[in-house]
Protein backbone atom coordinates (compact mmCIF):
# COMPACT_ATOMS: atom_id res chain seq x y z
CA UNK A 1 0.00 0.00 0.00
CA UNK A 2 1.24 3.36 -1.08
CA UNK A 3 1.70 6.33 1.75
CA UNK A 4 2.23 9.98 0.98
CA UNK A 5 5.09 11.49 2.23
CA UNK A 6 5.48 14.62 0.78
CA UNK A 7 4.42 17.67 -1.32
CA UNK A 8 6.72 19.73 -3.14
CA UNK A 9 7.07 23.35 -4.08
CA UNK A 10 9.21 25.30 -6.06
CA UNK A 11 10.12 28.92 -4.07
CA UNK A 12 12.23 31.41 -5.17
CA UNK A 13 13.62 32.93 -1.59
CA UNK A 14 14.24 29.77 1.19
CA UNK A 15 14.47 32.13 4.32
CA UNK A 16 11.38 33.82 3.36
CA UNK A 17 9.56 30.70 2.98
CA UNK A 18 10.53 28.78 5.93
CA UNK A 19 9.47 31.86 7.68
CA UNK A 20 5.90 31.71 5.95
CA UNK A 21 5.55 27.54 6.80
CA UNK A 22 7.03 28.05 10.86
CA UNK A 23 4.70 31.50 11.31
CA UNK A 24 1.96 30.10 9.84
CA UNK A 25 1.66 26.43 10.05
CA UNK A 26 3.99 25.84 12.87
CA UNK A 27 5.86 23.68 10.45
CA UNK A 28 10.23 23.24 11.36
CA UNK A 29 13.34 22.49 9.22
CA UNK A 30 13.59 18.34 9.42
CA UNK A 31 16.49 18.24 7.22
CA UNK A 32 18.07 19.98 4.24
CA UNK A 33 19.90 18.84 1.33
CA UNK A 34 22.22 20.63 -0.22
CA UNK A 35 22.92 20.20 -4.33
CA UNK A 36 25.23 21.98 -6.64
CA UNK A 37 22.64 23.51 -8.60
CA UNK A 38 19.11 23.06 -6.09
CA UNK A 39 18.34 22.56 -2.54
CA UNK A 40 15.81 20.44 -0.49
CA UNK A 41 14.33 21.77 2.51
CA UNK A 42 11.93 19.12 4.49
CA UNK A 43 9.19 21.10 6.96
CA UNK A 44 7.01 18.96 9.30
CA UNK A 45 5.61 18.97 12.52
CA UNK A 46 4.48 16.48 15.29
CA UNK A 47 1.13 16.35 13.91
CA UNK A 48 2.03 14.32 10.86
CA UNK A 49 4.86 12.32 9.22
CA UNK A 50 3.95 14.18 6.11
CA UNK A 51 6.31 16.67 4.95
CA UNK A 52 6.58 20.22 2.92
CA UNK A 53 9.57 19.91 0.50
CA UNK A 54 10.64 23.31 -0.61
CA UNK A 55 13.08 23.30 -3.71
CA UNK A 56 15.33 26.10 -4.22
CA UNK A 57 17.01 26.66 -7.71
CA UNK A 58 20.13 28.22 -6.96
CA UNK A 59 20.65 31.10 -9.70
CA UNK A 60 16.61 31.75 -10.10
CA UNK A 61 15.76 35.24 -10.07
CA UNK A 62 11.84 35.31 -11.88
CA UNK A 63 9.21 34.05 -9.85
CA UNK A 64 7.93 30.75 -10.88
CA UNK A 65 4.51 30.75 -13.63
CA UNK A 66 2.40 28.76 -11.20
CA UNK A 67 -0.25 28.73 -14.58
CA UNK A 68 -4.04 28.04 -14.45
CA UNK A 69 -4.54 24.58 -12.94
CA UNK A 70 -5.61 24.56 -9.37
CA UNK A 71 -3.78 22.33 -7.24
CA UNK A 72 -3.43 23.15 -3.69
CA UNK A 73 -2.00 21.62 -0.01
CA UNK A 74 -4.18 21.51 2.76
CA UNK A 75 -3.74 21.75 6.73
CA UNK A 76 -6.71 20.61 8.96
CA UNK A 77 -6.91 23.03 12.52
CA UNK A 78 -9.39 23.05 15.44
CA UNK A 79 -9.94 26.51 15.41
CA UNK A 80 -10.96 27.93 12.11
CA UNK A 81 -11.80 31.41 13.13
CA UNK A 82 -8.78 31.60 15.70
CA UNK A 83 -6.41 30.50 12.88
CA UNK A 84 -7.52 33.12 10.03
CA UNK A 85 -7.85 35.99 12.38
CA UNK A 86 -3.88 35.28 13.52
CA UNK A 87 -2.97 34.42 9.77
CA UNK A 88 -4.52 38.27 9.38
CA UNK A 89 -3.02 39.81 12.11
CA UNK A 90 0.14 38.29 10.80
CA UNK A 91 -0.13 39.94 7.50
CA UNK A 92 -0.90 36.79 5.66
CA UNK A 93 -3.87 38.20 3.97
CA UNK A 94 -6.37 34.82 4.15
CA UNK A 95 -8.87 34.92 1.87
CA UNK A 96 -12.76 34.75 3.40
CA UNK A 97 -14.00 31.65 5.46
CA UNK A 98 -16.26 29.67 3.45
CA UNK A 99 -18.71 26.84 4.32
CA UNK A 100 -18.60 24.48 2.03
CA UNK A 101 -22.04 22.56 1.53
CA UNK A 102 -23.88 19.91 -0.79
CA UNK A 103 -27.56 19.09 -0.54
CA UNK A 104 -27.61 21.24 2.89
CA UNK A 105 -24.90 19.21 4.41
CA UNK A 106 -21.56 20.97 5.41
CA UNK A 107 -18.42 19.41 2.86
CA UNK A 108 -15.81 21.27 4.83
CA UNK A 109 -15.32 24.85 6.27
CA UNK A 110 -11.93 26.31 5.36
CA UNK A 111 -10.07 29.28 4.09
CA UNK A 112 -6.88 29.96 1.52
CA UNK A 113 -4.07 31.61 1.94
CA UNK A 114 -0.96 31.82 -0.18
CA UNK A 115 2.67 31.86 0.43
CA UNK A 116 5.54 33.91 -0.43
CA UNK A 117 5.52 32.57 -4.03
CA UNK A 118 1.76 32.30 -4.51
CA UNK A 119 0.83 29.07 -3.86
CA UNK A 120 -2.57 28.38 -2.29
CA UNK A 121 -3.13 26.51 1.09
CA UNK A 122 -6.60 25.69 2.57
CA UNK A 123 -6.81 25.73 6.18
CA UNK A 124 -9.67 23.06 7.06
CA UNK A 125 -11.53 23.25 10.31
CA UNK A 126 -11.02 19.28 11.97
CA UNK A 127 -14.32 17.43 11.70
CA UNK A 128 -16.13 15.46 9.24
CA UNK A 129 -13.66 13.77 6.93
CA UNK A 130 -10.69 15.80 7.67
CA UNK A 131 -9.80 14.62 11.40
Amino acid sequence: MAKAVHSMVRVLDEARSVDFYSRAFGLAVSDRIEFESFTLVYLRNAEADFEVELTINKGRTEPYELGDGYGHIAFVVDDLDGEHARMAEAGFAPRKLVDFQNDGRRVARFFFVADPDGYQIEVIERGGRFR
